[in-house]
């Protein structure tokens, strides 16, 4: 996406502003997220009962000292106490540009000892100077020392009318229990992922500066829930970037692989060809990953996946299109999904104990194949259970299979028919995973993979049903058999056509005669894992 124009980057040399410090919010109107903590506030204010002590924790970034400073503004404003704070008055202005001479702000971290605190103290019992209070901002609250804690907490116990206190802490475990029966408590939580990159394109649209969305989804996972943080690599991507905020120049920034490795893996894991897999993990060497991030990564994008089998209306984001998840959804089984998760994340917590990265990762990969549903090493289709292989879950019995008379239906047909009715997440996944057997009547005969007999639920089965019903007309009534001859699912069509576009699209490139030129004359090496279909 690109914003009208980025002329004014010119001229940030001259008198630039961090954008953590140019967008913070100046009222509660402005603020992200933090809804229970502006809507108590703007309550206390408007009813009058404001608390002489307020205590503000949570992690970095989350925006406790910029809702002590709004709180400051609100009850200092020139025309009276309120919750919407005007901005214009003297004292507002006076608070934004901290010049405010009754807003006394401590970082207590640098001032621990008791003397110090005795100090600021020591003025607590005269009025205020410019405003209507006077205001203890203390940053960091739990660094004090104990006799620190025991000069604030005599204050504490009697107020003056005209002092408020703003405390903020990381860490209030710290602090006395005193201390917090005297404060009323307010815990900001981490700032979701959606509202960090909304805001960053909000600000990047004002600032007119050109951007993509998948290169702000990449920022604000790296902030970790903290706003201030997710401003403050804005502004690095934006030089890193020479004026702009892309995907690529993110993820160089951030030192993330590309999304199309992620994809890709999750490809291979779909065919589940172990050496294909292997291999392919190998040649993302050459771009010297973070594994540990890369499985997070893959994680990620198989939770995606995962929703998009079972809620019917999940979409896409910025970084993996709808499309794509669709894709994925009707080539992974729902339990194989759950298991590349699960192998993902521990995988990334056990990738310390590895003899190096690359091998706990590649590890990581190849258990996610070993341990597959079906038991054992992946084998071809109809090869039939690898020697010594896991005994298969025990499930429903089988009806006997049909006779030979029994009417068959094509593969295709079914696979073709599943693109007419209506059915959504696992149980579109169930019948992807059937081949039909025959259709006698009311009566629809299916032939499960073995593979995916966890996949057959009661539930999905009425969903299933239910479907087709809707589809033909009458009421269905399903019946799964066993057959003797293996046929392709229409799972399998999809894998099979992944693979052949993918090999197609290789031969095309190579065979092209810029490549080939391109071979001859510099020694070019073809990495084939690189090539991908147009989309």
């Amino acid at each position: 996406m690109r914003a009208a124009s980025h002329s004014g980057w010119g001229s940030m040399t001259e008198t630039y502003t961090a954008l953590a410090r140019k967008w913070r919010p100046k009222t509660f109107s402005e603020l992200v997220g933090q809804d229970h903590v502006r809507q108590a506030l703007v309550n206390a204010l408007t009813s009058g009962r404001v608390h002489h002590a307020f205590l503000f924790t949570g992690t970095r970034g989350v925006g406790k000292t910029t809702i002590a400073r709004i709180l400051a503004k609100c009850l200092n404003c020139d025309p009276g106490v309120t919750a919407t704070p005007c901005g214009e008055c003297a004292s507002c202005r006076e608070i934004d540009t901290g010049r405010f001479v009754d807003l006394i702000e401590v970082d207590a971290a640098s001032r621990t000892k008791v003397d110090d605190t005795r100090e600021i103290l020591d003025n607590v019992q005269f009025a205020p100077t410019r405003g209507r209070y006077k205001v203890y901002l203390i940053d960091e609250v739990h660094m004090l020392s104990t006799h620190s804690f025991n000069a604030l907490l005599k204050t504490l116990e009697e107020p003056p009318p005209h002092v408020k206190f703003l405390l903020a802490t990381t860490d209030p475990q710290k602090l006395p229990v005193t201390v917090l029966s005297r404060c009323l408590q307010f815990n900001l939580k981490r700032i979701p992922t959606t509202q960090i990159a909304a805001h960053l394109r909000a600000v990047l649209e004002r600032e007119q500066i050109e951007f993509e969305p998948a290169g702000l989804a990449l920022l604000a996972q790296a902030a970790d829930g903290s706003m201030r943080d997710g401003l403050s690599l804005l502004d690095q991507l934006i030089a890193f970037g020479g004026g702009r905020a892309g995907e690529a120049e993110a993820r160089a920034m951030l030192g993330t692989v590309a999304r199309d490795h992620v994809v890709q893996l999750a490809e291979r894991l779909a065919v589940a060809d172990a050496g294909e897999l292997l291999r392919f993990a190998r040649s993302i060497e050459q771009w010297a990953p973070d594994y540990a991030q890369l499985l997070d990564e893959l994680a990620s994008l198989l939770a995606r996946v995962a929703l998009k089998q079972v809620v019917s209306d999940y979409q896409g984001d910025e970084l993996y299109a709808d499309e794509l998840l669709g894709r994925l959804a009707g080539a992974l089984g729902a339990e194989d999904v759950q298991l590349y998760y699960q192998s993902a994340i521990l995988g990334r917590r056990d990738l310390p104990l590895a003899p190096d990265p690359r091998t706990g990762f590649e590890m990581t990969l190849l258990r996610m194949i070993a341990f597959r549903p079906q038991g054992g090493p992946v084998v071809a289709p109809g090869a039939g259970p690898a020697p010594g292989a896991m005994a298969p879950r025990a499930e429903r019995p089988a009806a006997p299979a049909p006779s030979a008379s029994a009417p068959a239906t094509p593969s295709g047909e079914w696979a073709a028919l599943l693109t007419q009715i209506d059915l959504q997440g696992a149980a579109r996944q169930l019948a992807q995973h059937c081949v039909l057997v025959a259709r006698e009547g009311a009566r629809v005969k299916l032939a499960l993979d073995p593979r995916s007999r966890s996949l057959r639920t009661a539930s999905l089965e009425e969903k299933l049903a239910q479907a087709l019903s809707r589809h033909f007309g009458e009421t269905v009534r399903l019946e799964f058999v066993a057959v003797s001859e293996r046929r392709e699912t229409p799972a399998e069509t999809n894998q099979r056509a992944v693979r052949e576009q993918a090999d197609a699209a290789r031969q095309s490139f190579e065979s092209d005669p810029g490549v080939q030129g391109f071979r001859e004359r510099f020694g070019a090496e073809v990495i084939p894992e690189t090539v991908r279909p147009l989309k």
